[in-house]
This record gives C-alpha cells, structure tokens and sequence, in this order.
C-alpha cells in the first residue's frame, strides 16, 4: 500500500520485514500506534533463512490468540534432537518434557510465517506494509534520528517518524547510518546449506551426524531435509575446488543413508554458503532511532535460536514502546529499557553459541580421528533433571518476554 505523497509522515517507522520487525509492527499496530513497515524486496521468498520456530514463540502467538490458525500453516513439528557419530554412539536429547503447552518445534519457511504475521497485521488499520521499499539512509535533526528516506520505483521519500526502528538485519544499513558502536567476534565455522529428498516412512527430528573432520545436521521439512553442512571457516572455495563429487562422498561418508539421494545435488548452484557472523551493538539506540533483532546482534546458527531471540526483541520492545508512541514522544530512557531487558539474554546466549562453536564445532571439523561422544556427556544425559536443561535452554531461551502491550486497534 504506497503513502499519499514523497514526504510523508508516521508514528514508527520499521526498516525491515524480518521476524523482528514484522512482529514488532504487528504488535505496535495492535495497541493502535500508527506503523509503517518497510521490506526492500517485493516478497519474502529468500531461501535458507531461519525457520526453526521455539516454544518460546509458539507461547507468544498463543499469547496473542494466534497460534491456532497459526499451526494451519503448512509446517513440519520436531520434538527430539538426535546426533550419532560414524562410529555408531548415539545421543538423544527430548523436547517432550519442557514445562510448555507445546514441547516441539515447529519448522516453517521464514516466508510463510512472515506472510502469516504481516497477514495478521493487516486487519489493523494503522499497519501500512511497503514492499519494494529499500531504506537507503536516516533522517537526522539536531542529533536525532527523525524518520527515515527510502528509494522505490518512483524515486526517493522520506518517511518522517517519531520512532525509527532498525529491523534490516545483519547487514543493516540504519545501523551503520546511526554509527552505532559494535563489537565482533570471530567464530570459527561456515555453513553450507542444500535440500536432499526425504522419505515419508523416515523419523520426524534433528539428526545430526558427526565423522573424522566431518559435521551435518538434518532439518526435518516434511518431503525434504535442510542440511547444513558445517565447515571450518573460510573452506568453502577449498571445498568447492575439490569437485562436487567429492563432496558428495563426505556426505555419504557420515550420513551413509543418503547415498542414494546426494545426486539430488546436481551443481554448486544448488548449495548456498552461510558465512556465520556473531556481533553485537553496545549501544542499541541513539535519540529516536533503536536497533532490534540482528540488527543489533547477529547470532550463529548453533541451536536455531535466531528468529526467536529476534521475535523477543519485538515483544519487549512493543511493551516498553507503545505508551510513549501513543503519546507521541519517545525518550532516550525508554530505548535504553529495551536495551536493558533484552542483552543479558543475547550475551548468554552467544557466550553458549560461542562454547559450542570453539570447544565442540571446531576440534570436530581439525580432527582426522574418527569421533567419539565423552562418556561423561553420555552419562548426564542420563540424570533426569540434567538432560532437560539444555532443551529447556534452547528452547524456552533466557529472560523470555510475555505481551503487555494492549490490543486496541480493532479493523
């Protein structure tokens, strides 16, 4: 739906219809706060984006009334997490005792659930969604962030806003426009991501497969599996130059019961590099403008975590926000509240990513040894209240929000 004029005006403006900011302006819109939402490209279809949806969130769209007709969008649900090494040990982590109405996780193509949310969205009459929307810099007045300028089809707008909200990812370009200072850290894998064919008789879950220098993990996607293929950072053009075929093999060589489905992979094109980025703002705002989702914080793949601290985000910044958006002003106190709520969640759990990724991810990929599972690993995983801990941290996550802020914006 395009604005009336070149220069116009809203409440809040949201560059980026990712989870954060697509529920972010979901949530605003419902408490009756005029929002505008921002997307760049003229749909969501981007392949490999974070889809793994967690009970934290699931508990939010219940929260919000959502979840039923939420749960008839096309999705596959997991409720275990299994990795086995060429060697034949095998581990089992369980989903099915967390303390949550629903103890499993939903998959979903990011497309379907953002298409869902904006969807929803749409029945409040103070929810614009601009698509083919490219936010190219930031308004700025006597130090503060006044709204925002964007190139379409018809040229350049600016977009003037009480609140502008950085929800453009982890390349964000409101970020970088608003100089906010960030720190980055280096983990030491890359990801390369493709589909194989799956079986319908094959078990529902993870399963992830671990040889001598070698690590996949299987995302059930009902008549597929996403596989993410983990590497060493920076290999991926050393892989690519030994040849498809070879790399075919190293994935038979630790998940064997592909063979017969590996040649699905027919060239390089069907194979989508991830490089991991972990970073982090230390400060997430400046006078009118806040940084949400991973904008503010790329997180690793390790866990899946990323869509759901981003939906966090949303949530708690909608309820620390709505009250002064309805009143028109927003201090630089209440964007350091969302801040302040939000980073010890986003620092544990990247200080969690980080141990996986350097104490277990890494000795895996350098190592020519075939792997084994420590028995103490093993063993505790055998202790009733030990093994729920790390399902329960992973998906239930650190300091989850709830929905305080009000629904008030009725169609």
């Amino acid at each position: 739906m395009p604005l009336p004029s070149s220069t116009t005006g809203t409440t809040c403006a949201i560059a980026g219809c990712g989870p954060a900011g697509a529920v972010l302006g979901f949530l605003l819109a419902r408490a009756g706060i005029d929002v505008v939402v921002l997307e760049k490209h003229n749909d969501f279809l981007r392949d490999f984006r974070g889809d793994t949806i967690h009970p934290s969130t699931l508990e939010l769209l219940d929260e919000l009334g959502l979840i039923d007709e939420f749960l008839k969008v096309p999705h596959s649900t997991v409720s275990s997490v299994q990795m086995q090494t060429t060697s034949g040990q095998t581990v089992r982590v369980s989903l099915e005792r967390l303390p949550s109405k629903f103890p499993f996780i939903a998959f979903m193509p990011q497309w379907d659930f953002l298409e869902f949310i904006t969807r929803q969205a749409s029945r409040f009459p103070s929810f614009t969604l601009l698509r083919n929307a490219e936010v190219v810099d930031l308004l700025r007045e006597d130090g503060s962030v006044t709204g925002l300028r964007y190139r379409d089809a018809a040229g350049e707008h600016d977009l003037n806003a009480v609140l502008t909200v950085g929800a453009d990812g982890r390349t964000s370009r409101t970020r970088d426009a608003a100089q906010l200072p960030r720190v980055e850290t280096a983990p030491p894998i890359d990801v390369f991501w493709f589909r194989l064919p799956r079986r319908p008789n094959e078990v529902a879950a993870v399963f992830g497969r671990l040889g001598p220098g070698l690590l996949l993990v299987m995302l059930d996607r009902n008549d597929y599996w996403q596989v993410a293929f983990v590497i060493p950072k920076g290999k991926g053009d050393e892989i690519r130059a030994r040849g498809l075929d070879e790399f075919r093999r190293d994935i038979t060589r630790v998940a064997p019961e592909l063979e017969d489905r590996v040649g699905a992979i027919r060239s390089w094109d069907d194979v989508k590099l991830l490089t991991v980025r972990v970073d982090h703002l230390t400060r997430w705002h400046k006078p009118g403008y806040l940084a949400i989702g991973d904008a503010a914080h790329a997180m690793s793949p390790v866990g899946g975590v990323g869509i759901n601290i981003a939906i966090h985000d949303a949530v708690v910044a909608a309820n620390v926000l709505w009250q002064p958006l309805s009143q028109g002003q927003v201090r630089d106190e209440d964007l350091a509240d969302v801040q302040r709520r939000r980073e010890r969640a986003v620092r544990v759990t990247q200080a969690f990513q980080n141990v996986v990724q350097s104490r277990v991810l890494a000795p895996a990929l350098l190592s020519s040894r075939a792997p084994t599972i420590p028995w103490i690993a093993r063993a505790v995983l055998r202790i009733p209240f030990v093994r729920d801990l790390p399902p329960r941290f992973i998906a239930l996550g650190v300091d989850r929000p709830h929905i305080e802020s009000p629904a008030r914006n009725r169609a």
